[in-house]
């Protein structure tokens, strides 16, 4: 992902980081950014410290002015990791979030410069007193936001070309990046899982006490390709092209975070209607053109209560 999602539309197509928040699960309906949630209730608090690391969809760029230091990291007030603190009733120092636009598994533990400050190694947030974090990172790793870019170029390419009309080929992105046996974004999500079961075992042992959540990304694209010329710009094999390699970096999150003994929250099944795609008033993603406050194809202040209240389930099931 980008570290600025302000950009033109390079921005709006800077697919955040792939949420890795290690709590996945979740609910919610509603629009705009004023919906009512699920209004999930708890017998007794969860106890702080809680963590959020992660990247842009963690981040909530464009929903509301930038909160926290440094500006370059485009977090939001409005963001899941927000709404779980506030709904836990965490404050002052029992709620960081060091989340940050751009960042990839790296910017965990090493700084990551944005356009505006240095973010600090989100690990460093951790401590021996932590008890819950969640971490939503893994879009960056492979390079999602570029392949979007190109295959809305390509998209642009086949229907001033006369849409197939022409040309017999439909998924023009996919064929570069799969090559018969060859497949370069499979191999950049494999790459990423190591890095990331590196990370769960680095936070188990900064914070051996806490609960940790891995995040899943939530639906970007509809199931049916027709359904998403207009917002996306992208050939209809490249719809398909494009979810299937979500869905791959989704199984992959599921799949560490439970060989890692920690949690993992499905925010792609809930949202599987509410795609970029979907209408104004029940997406939860913004198409390449936001029509509601949020930095192109990223939640919305919609998106982001559903990711928190999917967070929210998850945890109340382990209470």
């Amino acid at each position: 992902m980008k570290t600025s999602v302000q950009a033109g539309v390079a921005g709006l197509l800077a697919c955040g980081t792939l949420l890795t928040v290690v709590l996945v699960s979740r609910d919610g309906d509603g629009d705009g950014g004023d919906d009512s949630h699920t209004g999930i209730a708890y017998s007794s608090p969860t106890k702080g410290p809680y963590v959020a690391l992660g990247d842009s969809y963690t981040a909530g760029p464009g929903i509301t002015d930038p909160t926290g230091t440094p500006a370059g990291c485009d977090r939001s007030a409005g963001n899941y990791p927000a709404l779980v603190a506030a709904e836990l009733g965490l404050k002052g120092g029992d709620f960081r979030d060091v989340s940050c636009s751009g960042a990839t598994t790296s910017d965990l533990t090493a700084a990551q410069k944005t356009d505006d400050g240095t973010n600090s190694p989100q690990l460093r947030a951790l401590s021996s007193t932590t008890r819950l974090v969640t971490i939503g990172i893994g879009g960056n790793d492979i390079d999602f936001s570029s392949m979007i870019k190109r295959c809305v170029a390509m998209g642009a390419l086949y229907e001033m070309t006369g849409s197939g009309k022409y040309i017999a080929e439909d998924a023009p992105c996919e064929r570069a990046y799969v090559n018969g046996d060859s497949d370069a974004v499979k191999e950049k999500i494999d790459t990423a899982g190591d890095r990331l079961t590196q990370v769960l075992s680095e936070v188990g042992r900064r914070a051996p006490e806490a609960r940790v959540y891995v995040v899943s990304y939530p639906a970007l694209l509809p199931a049916d390709s027709a359904d998403c010329g207009r917002e996306m710009s992208l050939a209809p094999g490249d719809v398909t092209f494009l979810r299937e390699k979500e869905q791959q970096l989704n199984t992959m999150l599921r799949q560490r975070a439970s060989k890692a003994g920690a949690g993992y929250v499905d925010t792609y099944t809930p949202s599987a209607d509410r795609n970029a795609c979907a209408a104004k008033d029940t997406r939860w993603i913004e198409p390449l053109v936001p029509e509601s406050p949020a930095a192109p194809v990223h939640p919305n202040a919609r998106g982001e209560r559903g990711m928190a209240d999917a967070v929210l389930r998850t945890v109340k099931s382990a209470l």
